[in-house]
C-alpha cells in the first residue's frame, strides 16, 4: 500500500492509528500555504471540517469548507461535548465535531488543522497522543509585515493590528512541538513533510506492530 493511500495499514500492511496535523502560525507566515500543499498533493491528509454558525458565502459549499448548523444547534453540540474545540469570532461561532475526528483516528487516516493556538490548545487537552503540532515563524516581524503588504488584501490599519496579534500568537511557541521557521516556503513545507513522515512511524501510533512482531520472530 502506498503512503498516500495510508488506510487502517501503513506499507508494511501494519495497522496504524492516524495523527491529527495541527499548522498554527501568525497571519502571513505561511501556514495556510503549507496546509494547501499538503492537501494538494495529496500526501494521505483529509482537512477537518468545522462545524459554523456564520452564513454561507455564495462561493462555498456545505460539507466541503464548513457544515454550516444553526446557534442552537452548535450549543446543543458543545453542552454534549461533541466539539474537540470551538471559538466565537466576530459574532459567530466555530467548533470541530468529535465523531469524524474520531473515527478518522480508529481508522488510520491523517486530519490536517489550520487553527490558531487557542484550538490547538483545546484539541491538545483533549487527544494529546493523536495531536502533532507545529508552529510556522517568519524569519523576522519586518519579514512579515512585507509579506501582508505584498499579500494586497489588508489595508495598514488591518496589517498593523496583525501585527500587533502576531505577537501576542508567537509567545505561545513553547506549547506546540515543533517549530519551523519559514525562510522559504518550499524548504518548509519539506520540513512540515518530513515530521508527518517520522510521525507515522511512531511506535505507539502503530497498535499492528505487535501483530507484525510476533509473526516476524514465529510466535
Amino acid at each position: 500500500m502506498s503512503e498516500n493511500a495510508a488506510s487502517m495499514t501503513d506499507e508494511d500492511g501494519i495497522k496504524r492509528r492516524g495523527l491529527m496535523l495541527v499548522l498554527s502560525s501568525p497571519s502571513g507566515a505561511g501556514k495556510s500555504s503549507i496546509a494547501r500543499n499538503l492537501l494538494a498533493d495529496d500526501f494521505g491528509m483529509e482537512l477537518s471540517v468545522s462545524v459554523t454558525t456564520r452564513q454561507r458565502r455564495g462561493s462555498e459549499i456545505d460539507g466541503r469548507h464548513y457544515n454550516f448548523i444553526s446557534e442552537r444547534q452548535f450549543m446543543k453540540m458543545r453542552d454534549n461535548d461533541e466539539l474537540l474545540e470551538w471559538a466565537e469570532v466576530h459574532g459567530n461561532y466555530y467548533g470541530t465535531p468529535r465523531e469524524p475526528v474520531e473515527l478518522a483516528m480508529h481508522e488510520g487516516r491523517d486530519m490536517l488543522f489550520d487553527i490558531d493556538w487557542q484550538g490547538a490548545e483545546q484539541l491538545d487537552s483533549k487527544m494529546r497522543s493523536d495531536v502533532v503540532s507545529v508552529f510556522v515563524l517568519p524569519p523576522s516581524m519586518a519579514e512579515l509585515k512585507d509579506r501582508l503588504h505584498r499579500r494586497a488584501e489588508d489595508d495598514e490599519a488591518v496589517i498593523e493590528k496583525r501585527l500587533l496579534n502576531a505577537a501576542e500568537e508567537i509567545e505561545h511557541w513553547h506549547d506546540y512541538d515543533f517549530i519551523i521557521v519559514n525562510h522559504d516556503l518550499a524548504k518548509a513545507y519539506s520540513e512540515v513533510r518530513s515530521i508527518v513522515v517520522a510521525e507515522r512511524l511512531r511506535r505507539t501510533r502503530r497498535p499492528g506492530m505487535f501483530d507484525f512482531i510476533q509473526g516476524l520472530i514465529g510466535k
